[in-house]
């Protein structure tokens, strides 16, 4: 299967214009689709937008390609290629200005998981359509058989919410009422869900007036010949990355440990072929669609090609769709990468980011110096709601992350995974919106993988619950098949979810395949996964090492038996001992896991993990 526009050119050769020029309108161009963003951040009603950013914006030309991208989530902007096609398709001869466009749907039109809402716009000047400008929000509730909607225990679509085919939804300005409607009865939050719709109507309104503006200033011609020369020279740079990579086939896979209790490992494989100035990225040998809602619908596959090759090239390749020319994604139709319809696919998020993981290990053959680590595998994403004092309540928070090592940096913690620009929300603003007490977030010791680049440290967080009752889905992954280090280093550390009540803890599946109930006074914990390390731990310098101890991410004893560094009393390398140490450990790679693995479930987040029941999943 091929990218939608992988053949596709803004149109006919026109003159060239000045590089000052384009370069102002290109700049001019990121600048609107970067307002949008800034817009729904300033007026979204959620959580989810306004404090995790979960959303995209993006500018497409009038054959709608996209020329210019916010400064958002990477895993999103590929799909805005597919639903222009079938904009186009489906209203191209029909259009109006003051018209727009909505749809969630990730079969009929394009898009990945009925949570994300795309709301299209004509750009009009002189009659004609000369662009669009597209929004992308992630709504926290659009109903389904889960709060949050998403379940990952749906089996197919239908389950999931209200499916939105593409259809028209303003007019003249305008919006529908009817379907304001049908969100407002559908949803169990439609505060926020129309909130964060309005949101989205402002930003397209700005950036119509802002792309007017340019239109306005060069006139239609003049845009449509620059334009075609920002895919080209998008296309050129991208051709010329790529011919500087060694020509040959590398592969690469991962696993997603599986659904619920009894699920087996959900294999990822991948073939990346270099030849000549073309790139091809091939998923055949991933494992088929699954009954649960992770399968990715085929969008998702190529925002994920996308994203792993802009971080592989060097180059400031612009935001126009002509990058996308050099490069053919093969999705073999009912894997997990492209399911058929009606296969659920609400929690998808999980699988992308597998998949960026292993697409950062085969470009990691390619271009050693340039690709990290596997990190935390993306955000965890926990869901609680209820109904407390007479209101509904939902939160859906993303636990993010922790960078694998890089070739000549340390992963690093807290930061968003390089697939998504998302936040962690504030414990403030939680505490003060629902009815819950964050009781732990931090960084835990001992966590991540070693090596001479070592991986960031994972992320923890506990909610209590302050309510009468709760429901809790739980979206991680990660504790049976760790991140993978790179060059030698170790794994990443595991993810862990615990619930405390009544007295007794228990550990919890990686993915539950149900709704858990939880009471008042329950404690849940979530471990995110650390990223791993990137080169041999022995090979550390072990200055930095005891620094790491000195700040408190390491014990003594971790620096001893996975990094073979000797601290004194004075907290300062013993280059002596650790030399004699070091020679015994001998690079035993399985070894210095092992005893990373042993020290890390030995801290106080892995009290319940230590039962029979985690070293059973663990083998």
């Amino acid at each position: 299967m091929l990218a939608p526009h992988s053949a596709l050119h803004s149109g006919p050769e026109l003159s060239r214009s000045d590089p000052v020029t384009l370069e102002i309108v290109k700049n001019a161009l990121a600048s609107i689709a970067d307002e949008m963003a800034l817009v729904i951040l300033r007026s979204a009603y959620s959580p989810i937008v306004r404090d995790s950013m979960d959303y995209s914006t993006a500018l497409c030309d009038r054959n709608g390609l996209i020329i210019a991208q916010g400064l958002t989530n990477p895993v999103h902007l590929g799909s805005f290629p597919s639903v222009m096609v079938n904009v186009l398709k489906r209203f191209g001869g029909t259009m109006q200005p003051g018209d727009g466009y909505i749809t969630n749907d990730p079969y009929g039109a394009g898009g990945m998981h009925l949570p994300d809402v795309y709301l299209v716009k004509p750009v009009f000047h002189a009659g004609q359509v000369e662009g669009f400008v597209a929004s992308l929000v992630h709504h926290t509730d659009l109903g389904g058989m889960a709060p949050g909607s998403m379940a990952l225990h749906a089996t197919e679509i239908f389950q999931e919410g209200l499916r939105i085919p593409l259809i028209k939804v303003m007019h003249e300005d305008r919006m529908d009422e009817n379907l304001l409607a049908f969100l407002e009865v559908n949803s169990r939050v439609p505060d926020q869900v129309l909130g964060d719709l309005r949101a989205q109507i402002a930003a397209c309104a700005a950036a119509e007036r802002g792309f007017g503006k340019v239109l306005e200033k060069y006139g239609a011609p003049a845009m449509r010949g620059m334009l075609a020369e920002l895919h080209d020279y998008a296309e050129k740079l991208v051709r010329d990355e790529i011919r500087a990579m060694p020509d040959g086939v590398y592969e690469a896979e991962d696993f997603i440990d599986g659904l619920g209790e009894g699920g087996g490992p959900i294999r990822f494989k991948v073939t990346i072929t270099v030849a000549g100035d073309e790139l091809e990225i091939d998923w055949t040998g991933t494992s088929g669609e699954v009954p649960g809602a992770i399968n990715g619908p085929v969008a998702i596959t190529y925002s994920v090609a996308y994203a792993a090759l802009r971080c592989a090239v060097q180059a400031a390749v612009p935001n126009c769709e002509g990058y996308t020319r050099p490069v053919r994604v093969v999705a073999p139709l009912g894997t997990i990468v492209n399911p058929r319809p009606p296969a659920a696919c609400a929690a998808r998020g999980v699988m992308a980011y597998r998949m960026l993981d292993v697409l950062f290990n085969a470009f990691a053959q390619i271009v050693p110096d340039r690709m990290p680590a596997a990190g935390e595998g993306g955000p965890s994403a926990v869901s609680l709601s209820g109904i407390h004092e007479g209101k509904t309540w939902l939160i859906t928070d993303g636990i993010l992350g922790s960078w694998g090592g890089r070739a000549t940096k340390d992963g690093v913690d807290g930061i968003a995974n390089p697939g998504a620009n998302l936040s962690n929300m504030p414990i403030e603003l939680i505490e003060a919106r629902y009815p819950l007490r964050i009781e732990s977030y931090g960084l835990v010791a001992n966590s991540g993988g070693a090596g001479r680049r070592r991986g960031g440290m994972a992320i923890t967080r506990s909610y209590r619950i302050l309510g009468d009752d709760a429901q809790l889905t739980i979206r991680s992954d990660r504790r049976a098949h760790l991140p993978p280090g790179l060059f030698g280093g170790c794994p990443g550390s595991p993810s862990l979810n615990i619930i405390d009540r009544n007295g007794t803890t228990e550990l919890l599946p990686v993915m539950p395949m149900r709704t858990l109930a939880l009471s008042k006074g329950d404690l849940f914990t979530h471990v995110a996964p650390g990223g791993a390390g990137n080169g041999d731990p022995l090979e550390r310098d072990p200055d930095h090492v005891a620094a790491d101890v000195r700040d408190g991410r390491f014990t003594r004893e971790f620096a001893r038996d996975v990094y073979g560094v000797v601290t004194g009393a004075n907290g300062r390398a013993d280059p002596i001992a650790t030399d004699i140490r070091r020679d015994g450990l001998a690079s035993d790679l399985p070894k210095l896991a092992e005893a990373q693995l042993r020290l890390f479930m030995e801290g106080d987040q892995g009290r319940a993990a230590l039962s029979p029941e985690y070293e059973g999943e663990l083998a």
